[in-house]
């Protein structure tokens, strides 16, 4: 079990951003959400694409003023000591922000120069990373030339340079295969131990805040959905078991006739072919799907019996919301 975090280093209340659309009307991305960060603890903040995440850590990162609340770093206000709160922090970002005319070595080296760091220290830390991150044959090329997989390992090599107090992961493993995804989580859950880095992650990879996370807020259209431990979230299932099957179609009758079954708690359609049963008692709920499936002669292409993970968490938190965009 990971130790318990206490110390406060970042909080958040009422933080609030709103646009004007293309069209006039005001949409708002991020809606008064209120939460602290722990120093030293792995924060997982996971949301559907269009939720306002990358808003949120733009905010939080000093890059984008809020159109309301106030964000305290160490109990100073990031509004009126924005520098100091810069100098904390490190980022990989969504989109590429390489200075694409230098090269990878240079892009490390600036970047280490920038945060304070000596030449020398810059200079070796920025080749032990590159040589970490596979990147040490295209350490002299410029970033220009780089595949997207490729930019995104030196986006994170650079990000933890200077060894920050809190990292802003924004879906960082996107694009990265199995091999270099484990070297990433290798250097933060260093970072995270010896440093007491605190870690701010968005991801859709719902495995890594199952394995790494202190704690997750799930977040829909501007607002938290709930806070929590894993284990926290998954008492707001209905179930510790569900039954996930795909057909070749679903309708509203279907979900109907599956919310009536006995022990059947409750139902989440997750796309056109597939719906989420939470069961009370499993097994005999999914012998009675197997036989309405037969019964109205509907083509069941899988259905699976699992316990309950935060995919599945994210699913019923979010999924209406989704649905009614």
């Amino acid at each position: 079990m990971r130790e318990k975090k206490t110390e406060t280093i970042l909080e958040v209340r009422d933080l609030k951003k709103m646009y004007m659309k293309n069209d006039g009307k005001p949409h708002t991305a991020v809606n008064g959400i209120s939460f602290d960060l722990m120093k030293g603890e792995i924060f997982s903040f996971l949301g559907p694409n269009g939720a306002g995440k990358s808003t949120t850590i733009n905010m939080l990162t000093a890059q984008l003023t809020p159109t309301d609340g106030e964000i305290l770093f160490q109990g100073k206000s990031l509004k009126d000591n924005p520098t100091f709160a810069k100098s904390k922090v490190g980022v990989v970002a969504q989109h590429n922000n390489l200075d694409r005319g230098l090269t990878a070595r240079e892009n490390m080296i600036y970047h280490g120069r920038y945060f304070g760091m000596t030449e020398a220290d810059a200079t070796q830390k920025a080749d032990e990373l590159l040589e970490s991150f596979g990147l040490t044959d295209w350490k002299n090329d410029y970033v220009k030339s780089f595949s997207g997989g490729m930019a995104q390992r030196l986006k994170i090599a650079r990000a933890i340079m200077h060894q920050p107090e809190i990292l802003f992961l924004d879906e960082p493993t996107t694009g990265l295969d199995p091999a270099y995804r484990e070297i990433l989580w290798q250097h933060v859950l260093r970072l995270n131990k010896e440093h007491k880095t605190t870690v701010f992650l968005t991801t859709h990879y719902m495995e890594e805040p199952e394995r790494f996370s202190d704690r997750v807020a799930i977040y829909n259209k501007g607002a938290i959905k709930a806070l929590g431990t894993v284990e926290d979230l998954r008492k707001m299932v209905p179930s510790q078991t569900i039954i996930s099957i795909v057909l070749d179609a679903i309708n509203d009758e279907v979900i109907k006739d599956v919310k009536l079954l006995s022990d059947v708690k409750d139902v989440k359609v997750k796309d056109e072919k597939t719906f989420i049963v939470y069961a009370e008692n499993s097994q005999k709920v999914l012998n009675e799907l197997l036989t309405l499936i037969d019964k109205k002669r509907l083509n069941l292409e899988s259905i699976n019996l699992s316990a309950t993970t935060l995919d599945d968490i994210f699913i019923h938190l979010t999924t209406n919301d989704i649905k009614n965009d």
